[in-house]
């Protein structure tokens, strides 16, 4: 081969492999001589300088890197991946080479910094709390650790809540953003008593001094070349932006940038005073003083994507549902719909969307599957039926039809067909309980978004009776915050409440005759009247004095009883006529007069 077709070859592949301008570049983190910003993108580790060009991968991998934190000397990175399930922490150098993993912990580990000697990384666990702080438990707040970087056990720096850390070069203080509730951390424009302020530590004398008190968010501090000023974070302008303030008189603030539409964010600061933030999914350098600069970046990888790519579906699946006729499931898995044969593991894809899909049910008949999905803007009902007679299965079907039960403006999810096959409950907005009539296309209230709250998808739980007449949903009583479990006619939307403790009634199930309905209480056992930590329990109710009877049997009485039916019904055509009758799906009774 002649040079001249070589360095050709070599232009296009290099050419092919160099990404225009980035975007969505997180995780910033500039070198503490100021020469080179470590970021996050697609999931990899990068370097770029400071002014920008070509950034060159230092992790390449297909699980989750991010969250790169410098060493003083510049020699070494910290960073989490969750190439082995959670987010531990591991060390690279920053030149480039061979990877060790400090952590092992099933929490997961987020690096903060590195001690001021070098000698440790601090992170971020979710571990143990004191003793002391057992009235209030509480898994999501982190606790702060130390992690030697030769390897070693963690020890605890701190259990107050503190993010972001970066100390002082004496190691005499830990500056820190609070975390006081589980709030997603990159809402907006948020004003509660649970938004972050700055805080420091005082390492010899263990006391906490708060140094922000700004009603929105304060965080990500940094310190000046001079540890005589933070610079840091603050919505206190309208949107994010870089602020300064005296770290001995830190009533006195300065906003230092403009920015008015999109957050700044992943603020960081050299030992030269070059400070580098994301903005807008972009990187920007900035000096106090000065405008900040865009960089102008273009990523190097050899990592190719492709277009598609065949993974596993046997782990990681959200629900599942199998058929009445017990040869497949439906199950979802990264926002898919599946269908699975028991027996052989043959697999079929249902759904292929950009968009999430959640909350399958089977038809009764088999032949049909329901499900939300989150498309055009909002969460929609969807069904999809086999088309071809002759075909039972979903997972050897080749015709399918998809068709939209109910597509609107508002949210709706969590559809389930009634026993029958002919109507289907669903939420709309999360709170609303509604039913749809598949006949005539229309949908009524059967239970009014006042009488439910949403915290989470599925957190609200509702079932059919066997006669398709009832619904038993969790809901709240009027003008209380209590958890009840009621039982609703479809027909006439009178609803009964079957608890009444005065406790959180929640996640109810029936039995397969309708005749019983059971949930968990916390209205025994151990108690928390103010958060979280009560113990719960399983309940039942019998719906009628006779399956209360029938329950009360011991195993010998109940097999005498079915003895005695049996002797009465000698003839054939009586033991016929009860095979057809039990075809037949019987009222479900109810007698609300002693349900207590």
């Amino acid at each position: 081969m002649r040079t001249g077709q070589f360095l050709l070859i070599v232009f296009l592949f290099v050419h092919n492999i160099i990404q225009a301008q980035p975007l969505w570049i997180r995780s910033a983190a500039i070198s503490p001589d100021g020469s080179q910003i470590a970021f996050t993108y697609k999931g990899d580790i990068f370097l770029v300088p400071s002014s920008g060009g070509v950034a060159i991968p230092l992790t390449l991998d297909d699980a989750h890197d991010y969250m790169p934190a410098w060493s003083n000397d510049g020699q070494k990175l910290a960073f989490a991946s969750d190439r082995y399930g959670n987010f531990d922490i591991f060390i690279i150098p920053a030149a480039g080479g061979k990877l060790d993993r400090l952590t092992y912990h099933s929490s997961d580990d987020l690096p903060n910094t590195f001690s001021p000697d070098d000698k440790s990384v601090v992170f971020n666990s979710w571990r143990v709390d004191l003793a002391k702080y057992a009235q209030f438990p509480n898994s999501r707040m982190p606790e702060l650790y130390s992690i030697p970087v030769a390897g070693g056990r963690p020890v605890t720096v701190l259990t107050t809540p503190s993010e972001a850390v970066v100390y002082n070069k004496a190691g005499s203080k830990i500056f820190y953003q609070d975390r006081k509730g589980y709030e997603d951390p990159f809402r907006k424009h948020h004003s509660s008593s649970i938004t972050r302020d700055l805080w420091v530590y005082n390492a010899k004398s263990g006391e906490h001094a708060q140094l922000t008190d700004f009603t929105g968010e304060d965080r990500n501090p940094v310190l000046s070349p001079n540890e005589n000023f933070i610079y840091y974070l603050s919505e206190s302008s309208g949107s994010y932006n870089i602020h300064k303030m005296a770290v001995d008189d830190p009533g006195q603030s300065t906003q230092l940038t403009q920015f008015d539409r999109n957050p700044v964010r992943y603020l960081t600061i050299s030992d030269n005073g070059l400070m580098c933030f994301s903005y807008d999914g972009e990187l920007y350098t900035f000096r106090e003083g000065a405008q900040p600069q865009k960089l102008a970046i273009q990523i190097k990888s050899i990592r190719q994507n492709r277009a598609r790519k065949t993974v596993p579906v046997s782990s990681g699946i959200s629900e599942m549902q199998i058929s009445s006729n017990g040869k497949e499931f439906v199950f979802v898995k990264r926002g898919e719909v599946f269908v699975s044969s028991v027996d052989g593991g043959t697999t079929k894809r249902i759904t292929n969307t950009p968009e999430q899909e959640s909350s399958v049910s089977f038809r009764p008949d088999g032949r049909s599957i329901v499900y939300a999905g989150e498309r055009n803007g909002s969460w929609n009902i969807y069904e999809v039926t086999l088309k071809d007679e002759n075909e039972p299965y979903f997972f050897a079907a080749t015709l399918l039809e998809e068709k939209a039960l109910v597509n609107t403006a508002s949210a709706e999810f969590q559809p389930v067909y009634s026993p029958d096959g002919k109507k289907i409950s669903y939420l709309e907005d999360r709170t609303t309980l509604k039913v749809l009539d598949k006949a005539s296309g229309k949908s009524e209230v059967i239970l009014p978004a006042i009488r439910n709250y949403s915290y989470s998808d599925g957190d609200i739980s509702y079932s059919w009776s066997p006669d398709s007449k009832w619904i038993a949903s969790d809901m709240l009583m009027p003008k209380q915050w209590i958890g009840e479990i009621g039982i609703i006619n479809v027909a006439t939307k009178e609803v009964k409440n079957i608890t009444k403790s005065g406790y959180q009634d929640f996640v109810h199930r029936r039995s397969n005759d309708g005749g019983m309905v059971y949930w968990f209480s916390d209205r025994d056992g151990m108690k928390n009247h103010g958060s979280w930590g009560s113990e719960s329990d399983v309940y039942a109710v019998l719906l009628t004095q006779e399956a209360y009877d029938k329950y009360q049997l011991t195993k010998e009485e109940k097999e005498l009883a079915e003895e005695d039916k049996d002797d009465k019904e000698e003839s054939k055509d009586k033991r016929k006529d009860k095979e057809e009758k039990k075809e037949k799906v019987s009222p479900v009774k109810k007698d609300y007069k002693d349900i207590r």
